[in-house]
């Protein structure tokens, strides 16, 4: 299995096969992307076919072989569906060596707003996609005697912070479930990564879903996600994933705040929930009545003229990203 660095040959002859569910956009592209230049044949899969055609044509036009990338729809949430991506890839493209996910839905907004079916769909989508992907990869990797297995969580897996309920409970799961399954696939060629990023430049602001004041979330999440002393370049964060991923490393954590942070919390998780405590309680309060999901690049518009100019100068990293990582557009729909 190759885990050479960036400077591998573009467009070689077939290599191993690396799967990456939810690789239209984002994280997951960029990965698929570091994962292709260091020679793996790289299956892009999430909801929309279309999607991924243009992920694969995109990183095409960076000058990697169109013909080693190869596109597929296939829904995290349905492990059937999944079950059968795995058996037809393996069929038609070859044994999968690697396999990453990193399908997500960010949700930000008071602890009011959310209902059950926001929970729903985040635990769906973060924590029943990776054991859909890795539980009959295990077994298949197991009997092959080798395999790199990695689920993307995150800080927000590890210390619960405010108005990210519904993400954090999902993603505490996924961190549970892969540290469990890496340990139980000790000693069988098998290993599993556990990735916990902080705030990471990916564009991630405009695909996010925001209830509430829609712009006054929308404002403090957009600013932290793009601020260069808070969030990780998403190119950075994709080659330590990938780096980690392939050295079979059981856990990558990356950014000085979620490192401090899970330490902290380790160390006095009673004192970092009253931190958080004072961190919940300025941000903006829920408005009366429930209000409707709206995505980012919907919320940005609303913005006062005034607050839009000034957001606008403090998400300009964040902004370039979304731009270069295929993230929705104010005229676009999400995933």
């Amino acid at each position: 299995m190759p885990e050479g660095g960036a400077d591998a040959v573009i467009g070689q002859a077939p290599g191993p096969v690396a799967l990456v569910l939810g690789a239209s956009r984002g994280l997951g592209l960029l990965c698929a992307g570091e994962l292709a230049r260091r020679g793996y044949d790289v299956v892009l899969a999430s909801r929309s076919l279309e999607s991924c055609e243009q992920a694969s044509d995109h990183l095409a036009a960076q000058g990697l072989s169109r013909e080693h990338l190869h596109a597929r729809a296939c829904d995290a949430r349905d492990g059937d569906a999944v079950d059968d991506l795995i058996d037809e890839v393996e069929r038609t493209v070859g044994p999968i060596e690697v396999a990453l996910h990193v399908a997500g839905i960010i949700q930000v907004g008071p602890w009011q707003e959310w209902e059950r079916e926001q929970f729903e769909d985040a635990i769906d989508t973060m924590l029943w996609g990776p054991v859909n992907l890795c539980m009959p990869l295990a077994h298949r990797m197991a009997g092959r005697g080798h395999g790199r297995l990695g689920v993307v969580s995150s800080v927000g897996g590890q210390v619960s912070a405010p108005h990210l309920l519904p993400y954090s409970t999902a993603k505490f799961g996924a961190f549970g479930f892969s540290q469990g399954l890496g340990a139980e696939l000790s000693g069988t060629g098998v290993t599993v990564t556990s990735v916990a990023p902080g705030l990471m430049r990916v564009g991630s602001h405009l695909a996010a879903e925001f209830k509430g004041d829609h712009a006054k979330e929308y404002a403090w999440f957009a600013a932290g996600a793009s601020a260069p002393l808070l969030a990780i370049d998403a190119d950075r964060a994709a080659r330590k994933i990938v780096d980690s991923l392939l050295r079979g490393r059981p856990f990558v954590t990356f950014t000085p705040l979620a490192q401090v942070g899970t330490r902290v919390h380790g160390l006095a998780p009673g004192l970092t929930q009253r931190l958080l405590g004072v961190v919940g309680r300025a941000l903006p309060d829920a408005p009366s009545g429930r209000t409707e999901v709206l995505p980012g690049h919907r919320v940005e518009p609303m913005l006062s003229p005034r607050a839009r100019r000034v957001l606008t100068r403090l998400t300009t990293l964040g902004s370039k990203a979304a731009s270069r990582n295929l993230e929705p557009g104010r005229d676009q729909t999400e995933r």
